[in-house]
């Protein structure tokens, strides 16, 4: 019979020293990364801050969120130009109410048109739903819910240095061994700057079961399989992580 192991997942995040990358191509489109990296903290903040005001918190200010975003169309292979509906663009800002998740960002898509113009939709968890109670206790529209924004086709092009890492997520809880007896993880990187690098070593109460790189483009996902096999007697492996 086949056995199933339970994971246990640990990471540890060691060094992250990231620069912007530019790369010249030949795509004529005014539609470029840069451009939306510094239309969209705009647009957005202004439409976070007119939310603010209709729950009551006037303390908040587009200047005093510090948003900042990067952007990428359709991951690695794709140059990050022209219109789509297959921008994704990370976000971070400053509300002490609606602190970051862990990985630092929010993630946004975008379906950016060919005159300059875009819609964007965040995460609901850090933007809100639909419709929101204001402080008057009417059900009303939430203006960060999912915006428009314009840029200037004329606009600066130049890099603005905004990175965030991609996020390592591992797809199952648990995992069997294979015909070898050997155990390993399936793991997905996320949207990201130089995607996932790193190391998982995985235990078990019986021992090592071995370490293996990780070396993965943004946007993919592999399976690591542990080069020892595992014991008859083991009930749960614990895989460490540790992201470069």
């Amino acid at each position: 019979m086949r056995r199933t192991l339970t994971i246990v997942l640990t990471v540890l995040v060691v060094v992250v020293t990231l620069g912007g990358l530019v790369v010249a191509r030949g795509d004529a489109s005014s539609v470029t990364r840069a451009r939306l990296e510094r239309s969209l903290p705009v647009a957005f903040a202004n439409r976070y801050v007119e939310q603010a005001r209709l729950l009551g918190r006037p303390d908040l200010t587009a200047a005093s969120l510090h948003a900042s975003a990067m952007c990428d169309k359709h991951g690695p292979d794709v140059a990050d130009v022209g219109p789509g509906g297959d921008w994704v663009c990370l976000m971070s800002w400053d509300d002490p109410d609606v602190p970051m998740p862990t990985e630092g960002y929010g993630k946004f898509e975008l379906n950016v048109h060919s005159n300059d113009c875009y819609t964007a939709a965040g995460p609901t968890k850090l933007t809100g739903f639909l419709t929101l109670t204001d402080t008057q206790g009417r059900e009303v529209t939430n203006p960060a819910f999912e915006f428009d924004g314009c840029f200037d086709p004329q606009g600066d092009t130049s890099a603005t240095g905004v990175t965030f890492p991609s996020l390592l997520t591992v797809t199952s809880s648990a995992v069997a061994p294979d015909g070898d007896g050997r155990v390993g993880i399936q793991v997905t990187c996320g949207t990201g700057s130089a995607g996932c690098v790193g190391t998982v070593r995985a235990t078990t109460s019986d021992g090592a079961l071995g370490t293996v790189a990780l070396d993965l483009p943004e946007e993919s996902t592999t399976t690591l399989t542990m080069p020892s096999r595992i014991s008859a007697s083991a009930t749960q492996a614990t895989f460490a992580v540790t992201m470069t």
